[in-house]
């Protein structure tokens, strides 16, 4: 039984790792790249970090539809696979700023879609079962596994040899993720047509109201785009007020990816006593306390201590986000997942300009407003109750079409 387990995920497991190692590389150094590198004032480097994350959720909800009308998710990983390895490509050896900004505007808004459509392909497995939260805890589980190492790795590659180099191996990962989803990974069947062969149409469900879907989405936006602050400011604050380097850096993302580990695991073996609600509402409460913890930091070890809390949010909100809004939409995961993915997004527009401005509106007061958006994120997840479901029934057994 485990050993069938493993051969039936692991493909899809390799993927999300190889996806992590990727984003894990490039994505904490974007704001690093752009400053030292391609030498862009806060002007564009502002519309750099919106513009790639609203052409990102244009394209996820195109290709969100896509995935729930046909029986295309297979070649819709490939794509995004495909797409990311060309965008690093191009970020290894360009240094023109408007012709990154079309690359992150098409390239890399395209493999943007690649972990929500992931998630799509693990729910049309799964749904149904019991164990969907557990199984997407796990995946995402692998993505943080990749962050163990990535940003330390990446601290070290950039040092030695550049954000070439950097790009490059990230254009590597990019390129595994796109060779096993070709050659290990098939095609699920269609929702529908599995519920119909089985008999057992219920499982699917109905969707939430829309109202109570889009607060809820708000909702990640506001938390998401606060766990990007704490990213994307970490390298320039330690530099600026603590007078740190690049490594540390590197070493306080690998410690947060390591403790989200154990964490998600546990978060996603409580999922089945659990409502998942329940568990994500746990979530906010950790930011807050790790925004507020980083904003009166005056040492570094302060804000390793702080990982423990911020692992736990990341956890309760990354590990389960994705489940719980598939719940509300149980007939559309592919959308669902997109939709998810794009609070992502959505939070990195909304936070790009208190990125952009921080340096001279101060690190610690940017701190403390991400807890501002965290606490308004938790008031609305509290105030957007989906309405209960009956119990979930077993799934019915995986079917695949021919690759």
């Amino acid at each position: 039984m485990l050993r069938s387990q493993l051969r039936q995920w692991y493909p899809l497991g390799l993927v999300f790792l190889a996806t992590g190692l990727s984003v894990s590389l490039a994505y904490p150094f974007v704001t690093l790249f752009l400053n030292d590198a391609v030498h862009a004032d806060p002007v564009h480097v502002t519309l750099y970090l919106v513009t790639g994350p609203l052409a990102g959720v244009v394209f996820a909800q195109l290709i969100g539809r896509l995935s729930d009308r046909r029986p295309v998710r297979r070649a819709l990983l490939l794509t995004a696979a495909g797409a990311g390895t060309i965008a690093m490509l191009v970020n290894a050896f360009v240094r023109d700023y408007w012709i990154l900004l079309g690359v992150v505007a098409t390239l890399s808004a395209i493999s943007f879609s690649l972990m929500s459509q992931g998630f799509a392909y693990a729910r049309a497995i799964l749904a149904g079962s019991d164990k969907a939260a557990m199984t997407a805890s796990a995946l995402r589980m692998l993505f943080s596994l990749a962050w163990v190492g990535g940003p330390p790795i990446a601290a070290w590659i950039q040092s030695t040899g550049g954000f070439s180099a950097l790009y490059a191996t990230a254009a590597g990962m990019y390129a595994v993720a796109a060779i096993v989803t070709f050659a290990m990974l098939p095609e699920p069947a269609p929702l529908e047509k599995r519920a119909a062969a089985e008999d057992t149409p219920s499982y699917l469900g109905q969707d939430a109201p829309w109202r109570t879907v889009a607060g809820t989405l708000v909702a990640f936006t506001l938390l998401q785009g606060a766990g990007s602050v704490g990213v994307q400011m970490l390298a320039l604050f330690l530099a600026t007020d603590l007078h740190s380097g690049v490594r540390e850096a590197g070493l306080i993302l690998g410690l947060c990816a390591g403790l989200e580990i154990p964490l998600m695991l546990a978060f996603g073996a409580l999922s089945t006593r659990f409502p998942v609600r329940r568990l994500i509402l746990v979530g906010p409460s950790f930011s807050v306390a790790y925004l507020v913890l980083a904003s009166v930091a005056t040492h570094s070890w302060m804000l390793f201590a702080g990982q423990l809390l911020n692992a736990t949010s990341i956890a309760a909100i990354q590990g389960l986000g994705v489940t719980y809004v598939q719940d509300m939409m149980p007939r559309q995961p592919g959308k669902a997942s997109a939709l998810y993915g794009n609070s992502f997004a959505a939070g990195t527009i909304l936070t790009g300009p208190l990125i952009a401005i921080a340096p001279s509106l101060g690190f610690r007061n940017a701190y403390l407003v991400a807890a501002g958006l965290c606490l308004l994120g938790f008031g609305l997840i509290a105030v957007c109750r989906p309405p209960q479901r009956a119990a979930a029934v077993p799934g019915p057994a995986v079917e695949t079409v021919a690759a």
